[in-house]
């Protein structure tokens, strides 16, 4: 969904968890923007002030990192003169926009989490993360493994190279910072609210088949959009109208909604 319209990222029907995917060749996701020069000082500086909280690998983890820099190459996406040496990970962190995973297969046919940089979280830690299954992983987001664990399993192991399949996600946060780890303490959406004090949050995914390793490349992409812009446009507005006021109390609850909807749906009507 890189650069898709703000409404395209919310289907016109009720909420519900959904694998609905896209394509693009890798390199489109993975090049620079015209933020490059901001998102890479504060990528580097979140690396430099919390690097154990962004970096995170366990044991089996350094093929696919190798992999990764020589596509990462390959699609002219990071500096020609990077040095990688014992750091790929650092590297890559520093020179994509994108924050990116690396997951592979264990011996029960899970997707397991080896490693990655994460440094403009959405309210999660890496580093709590690394070395766990799919499932563990997404046991937080109440649902979700039972609505789409089967259908992201069999999807994974259909992955074809030199393509970025690519899905999305939102939220919304009372912060414009892109970076939101937990150990912050950011302020959460309490009411009352103002429609200056919302900021949707959207994240661009992007899976990518690491062939000789065996593993995937997984980036993510964070846009942060004022809720006043999405008001804007009457259409996009009443379609997140309608996927808060149809989200499960339970999700609505995980994502920090629950409390606010009232107010949320308040400030998007016309």
């Amino acid at each position: 969904m890189l650069n898709a319209a703000l409404r395209d990222y919310f289907p016109d029907e009720d909420y519900r968890f959904y694998l609905r995917v896209g394509q693009m060749p890798p390199a489109d996701f993975f090049k620079p923007t015209a933020a490059h020069a901001q998102l890479i000082a504060e990528r580097k500086q979140n690396l430099r002030e919390h690097g154990e909280r962004c970096l995170a690998s366990v044991p089996g983890a350094e093929p696919l990192l190798c992999e990764t820099l020589a596509l990462a190459r390959e699609w002219g996406t990071i500096p020609p003169d990077a040095e990688a040496g014992s750091e790929i990970c650092r590297t890559l962190g520093e020179s994509w926009e994108v924050d990116f995973l690396l997951l592979k297969p264990d011996e029960r046919g899970e997707a397991r989490l080896l490693g990655g940089c994460v440094c403009f979280p959405s309210s999660w830690a890496l580093e709590e993360k690394v070395g766990h299954p799919l499932p563990f992983i997404h046991e937080a987001v109440p649902g979700l493994n039972a609505a789409l664990q089967s259908p992201i399993t069999t999807f994974l192991k259909r992955l074809r190279p030199g393509i970025a399949f690519t899905r999305w996600n939102w939220g919304l946060s009372r912060h414009a910072q892109l970076n939101q780890h937990p150990a912050l303490n950011l302020a959460k959406l309490a009411p009352p609210l103002r429609l200056d004090d919302v900021w949707l949050r959207l994240e661009d995914q992007a899976l990518v088949a690491l062939l000789q390793s065996g593993g995937v490349l997984f980036g993510i992409r964070i846009w942060v959009v004022p809720l006043a812009q999405v008001k804007a446009d009457a259409e996009t507005a009443r379609r997140l109208h309608r996927a808060l006021r149809t989200m499960p109390d339970e999700v609505a609850r995980y994502k920090n909604l629950l409390a606010t909807r009232g107010e949320l749906l308040r400030l998007l009507e016309p």
